[in-house]
């Protein structure tokens, strides 16, 4: 699946899995109504989620940034306290 998301191809949805881009295509052109198709609703909400694709590297590299940022702003916590006690003594 992941594969698909990131060749920019559409997942497949239940019932598509293992069927050709293409076939899925000539089967839409034809009348049937896939499973991701039925509603404008369920389409827009297949469209939003495969633009969300997130990879578990892209996920790692936002956790350790974020670890990053609070380590930074704890360190600047800690050394504007280390200097109010050494101005109050």
């Amino acid at each position: 699946m992941s594969a698909s998301a990131q060749a920019g191809e559409r997942i497949p949805r239940r019932g598509e899995v293992g069927m050709d881009q293409r076939l899925i295509g000539r089967l839409e052109a034809s009348g049937y109504v896939m499973s991701g198709n039925r509603h404008r609703r369920a389409d827009t909400a297949r469209v939003r989620k495969d633009s969300q694709g997130i990879t578990a590297e892209e996920k790692r590299l936002m956790l350790l940034q974020n670890e990053e940022v609070r380590k930074k702003k704890e360190s600047q916590i800690i050394a504007d306290f280390r200097e109010m006690l050494s101005r109050n003594k």
